[in-house]
């Protein structure tokens, strides 16, 4: 009895052991980690390597133009506002509110003549000169007698100004040399020409004591100028100091002032011009500042990323629309693997998981790539025009994810479509 109740026991040890072999795998439940997953993605990127990165070609691209116009904007920004801090961000420029009519019909205001010793007087004040224009009956000319045929004689401005104005405005000699406080006290008939001026009046030299005439003033040529950084109107005009304007062609008062400061020192300056200069009325003064450094800046960038940035997320949608193109090629030429795949027991999750999968990937090598690429142009860039690189440190941390994202949503519709496939079709019509 003992020895058939044993082999009972054995027989019925057999056919569980059977029973458990003879479950179909359908019925069991499928198993795909992330093991699976990231050597089966490796395993079809690397299986065609020249078709991947020609699929990640527009990608990169696309990554690279967003990171070298944000990176070119920034750095653009920054130098502009280094030369606008140079130049622009450090004028001030003082009119008066109102003007009246004086003698001769010339213009007046309530700016004094010692303008440039009060202003100088202010801590952050480089350099401090007036300019008014003077109006003067008849033709400018460089010979004494009048031809009647006017060949020789020109319109040309005249401009008063004070010894301070030439390094207010950065201006530059050719050759001479300007006018100084004791031609202006001593009300010399004495002028500096601008090039154009020069030009005009065939006045190349001032070793020879050349002499200009404009109407019935007659004007020794001490200098000529070669540029002027502020003010342009200087470089075509006769200027004369402001004690001969004022002696002799009636000239009231200075019409502006021109203010140089030190950089950061504009505003504290153009609050206290006004009243260095009119302390009985400031408020006849107006007195302008340049606009904030940082407001400059921000424009700079947000125009140069208004106009490139389309063309970045033009390149971005093409190499989308090429990752897309290639996964949905990808899962044409996989059917019979997705069928055995799926006959094996692997869900319609799991074949979706694995393309997306796939296209993230490329898109975040795509996005790295890319990334290295536009700080390498960055870089290039600014050394050819001796720039000092700007960068946002988020950017190259950015662009792999953002690549990932472009991928993962291109690789939507093939992963949709290869997880709808039935087994038994892609056992039929794959290879």
């Amino acid at each position: 009895m003992s020895e058939e109740n044993s082999e009972e026991n054995d027989t019925e040890e057999n056919d569980t052991e059977a029973d458990k072999i003879a479950v179909p795998a359908s019925v069991q439940r499928s198993v795909f980690s992330w093991r699976d997953l990231l050597s089966e993605s490796a395993a079809a990127l690397t299986a065609k390597p020249t078709r991947t990165l020609l699929t990640a070609l527009g990608t990169i691209l696309g990554v690279a133009a967003l990171v070298t116009t944000i990176g070119l904007a920034k750095t653009a920004g920054n130098q502009i506002v280094s030369r606008f801090d140079e130049l622009e961000a450090t004028r001030v420029l003082v009119r008066p509110v109102d003007r009246q009519q004086g003698q001769n019909n010339v213009e007046v205001s309530v700016i004094p003549f010692d303008a440039d010793d009060r202003l100088t007087r202010l801590n952050g004040v480089v350099a401090a000169g007036t300019k008014s224009d003077v109006p003067i009956e008849g033709l400018a000319r460089s010979v004494p007698v009048v031809d009647p045929l006017g060949q020789n004689e020109f319109q040309i401005p005249v401009i008063a100004a004070s010894p301070g104005l030439f390094p207010a405005v950065r201006a530059t000699l050719e050759t001479g040399r300007v006018f100084d406080i004791g031609h202006d006290e001593r009300a010399d008939n004495v002028a500096v020409l601008g090039p154009g001026a020069a030009r005009r009046l065939n006045v190349s030299r001032v070793d020879n004591s050349p002499a200009i005439f404009v109407g019935t003033e007659t004007f020794a040529i001490i200098g000529i100028l070669a540029d002027v950084e502020r003010e342009p109107d200087l470089l075509n005009a006769i200027i004369i100091p402001n004690g001969h304007a004022r002696e002799r062609l009636g000239l009231g008062a200075p019409a502006e002032v021109h203010i140089e400061t030190e950089i950061g020192a504009a505003e504290l300056i153009g609050s206290q011009a006004a009243l260095a200069l009119a302390p009985d009325n400031p408020e006849l003064l107006r007195v302008s500042v340049p606009p904030s450094p940082r407001g400059v800046r921000t424009s700079v960038e947000s125009d140069v990323n208004a106009l490139f940035l389309i063309l970045g997320a033009v390149s971005l949608l093409v190499g989308a629309i090429g990752i897309a193109n290639v996964t949905l090629v990808s899962v044409l030429e996989r059917t019979g693997e997705i069928g055995l795949r799926r006959a094996l027991g692997a869900t319609r999750s799991h074949i979706a998981s694995q393309f997306l999968f796939e296209s993230a990937a490329l898109g975040a090598l795509a996005g790295l790539l890319g990334s290295s690429l536009g700080i390498l142009t960055i870089v290039a860039v600014s050394a050819t025009r001796q720039w000092t690189p700007v960068l946002d440190p988020w950017l190259p941390v950015a662009a792999p994810p953002l690549g990932a994202l472009i991928g993962l949503l291109a690789g939507t519709y093939p992963a949709w479509k290869a997880a709808a496939t039935e087994p038994i079709t892609a056992l039929r019509g794959g290879t």
